[in-house]
């Protein structure tokens, strides 16, 4: 390998690390941290099930509104990246230093913009560093760092709870400061950091026609299910766990196991051939999940939850790297657009699950109903995937 090669190889693997971190940050810690903080927030009189629905549902809605503010922003993207980190690291120490309801909306309102901005900015910085220095599959690693924060996040919420719910979030916090500071130097406006990929490749062209804004729509639709049907386990999962398991030592360790199973996922996801066609593979994502989301309810045991938690994480982030191809495939370069909406969709379904399950589980004393919905929604995206790709076999069949 010549010296040049090398550097090359060097600077893919410290920009897709960086962004790892930097997901892990915003994502993992900064949008997820809440879900093993509940437990504890609801154990010390802080909040009820109905207010934690609550202020989930606004950290969706700020992931929501981030998402669809992005296009507007013409900011750096290393520069959007560091307000995002240490936006993030702010946010979550406030949370564990600030005790009123109406604040703490606030912030997880503003944690979900920060998230938001900082998924889609350094996204686009890592890809376009990857794509320069031709390491590609190193996205695999980028969108690994969700379930590296989530790991993280509930490793600390576990380990820091013995001081209650505002150490929990102190903890997460310190966390940020610290990894955002390992990272804060790559992120550097210097150079042609921010510049515009001087790779060459053919631009694609995507599919034409009435075809292609039918099959944009199901896209969209459908990824509306995905955001509904995981979000109920992913908001809930510890308290579910509790309920299911009182007195056991393992609900808190359910959480992390599902961010350790979106590691692989994300990995494995980023290496499958670009031929296969993103529809079925959404299909099985989304068919995994509902059988995850499922077995907390058919078999609330410890191998049940873990299981569980492990069907629901492996696609977590390839489900957005399906969708993303599949954009593609449709809309060629023009396709951000369309993942806009995509995303402002799947926003919707995230928002809508927690309003709809924790009025229901607070009155019946369950999450059993809420995960039947969540996990049939799931299945009736599996299926009509599947439709929609026989659909388009059937039409090349009869040309």
């Amino acid at each position: 390998m010549s010296e040049a090669a090398g550097m090359d190889r060097r600077g893919a693997w410290r920009a897709a690390l960086a962004c790892m971190v930097t997901l892990a940050v915003a994502m993992g810690l900064g949008r997820f941290a809440f879900t093993p903080a509940l437990p504890l927030m609801l154990q010390e009189g802080k909040l009820d099930l109905q207010g934690g629905g609550l202020l989930a549902s606004l950290n969706y809605l700020g992931y929501f509104v981030g998402a669809l503010s992005c296009a507007a922003i013409h900011a750096r993207a290393s520069a959007m990246v560091r307000i995002g980190l240490a936006s993030t690291a702010a946010l979550l120490l406030g949370m564990g230093l600030l005790d009123s309801f109406g604040a703490w909306g606030v912030m997880r309102t503003a944690a979900g913009v920060m998230s938001a901005w900082t998924f889609v900015f350094a996204s686009g910085w890592g890809l376009r560093r990857l794509a320069e220095t031709s390491a590609p599959k190193l996205g695999g690693v980028i969108y690994a760092g969700p379930g590296v924060g989530i790991l993280l996040a509930g490793v600390l919420g576990s380990a820091s709870g013995r001081w209650g719910a505002d150490g929990a979030w102190l903890a997460y916090g310190t966390a940020a400061v610290l990894l955002s500071a390992l990272i804060w130097r790559v992120f550097d406006d210097g150079n042609h950091h921010d510049a515009p990929s001087q790779t060459t490749a053919p631009p694609a062209e995507g599919v034409q026609g009435q075809e292609a804004a039918s099959d944009a729509r199901w896209l969209v639709g459908l990824y509306a299910l995905a955001g509904f049907g995981y979000i109920i386990t992913a908001t809930f999962l510890p308290v579910i766990a509790r309920q299911a398991l009182p007195g056991s030592p393992w609900p808190d360790l359910f959480w992390p196991l599902f961010g350790l199973a979106v590691i692989p996922g994300a990995i494995f996801g980023a290496r499958l051939p670009l031929h296969w066609d993103n529809r079925l593979m959404l299909a099985g994502a989304y068919a995994m999940q509902a059988v995850g989301v499922l077995l907390s309810v058919a078999w609330p045991t410890v191998p049940g939850f873990a299981l569980g938690s492990l069907l629901l994480g492996l696609p977590f982030t390839a489900i957005t790297l399906f969708l993303v191809r599949d954009a593609r495939r449709l809309r060629g370069n023009a396709a951000a657009g369309l993942i806009g909406l995509a995303t402002a969709s799947y926003g919707v379904g995230q928002i809508v699950g927690p309003l709809f399950a924790a009025p229901l589980a607070q009155r019946s004393g369950s999450f059993a109903v809420p995960l039947l919905v969540a996990a049939a929604a799931l299945a009736m995206g599996a299926l009509l995937f599947v439709m929609v790709w026989r659909r388009k076999q059937g039409r090349i069949a009869a040309r």
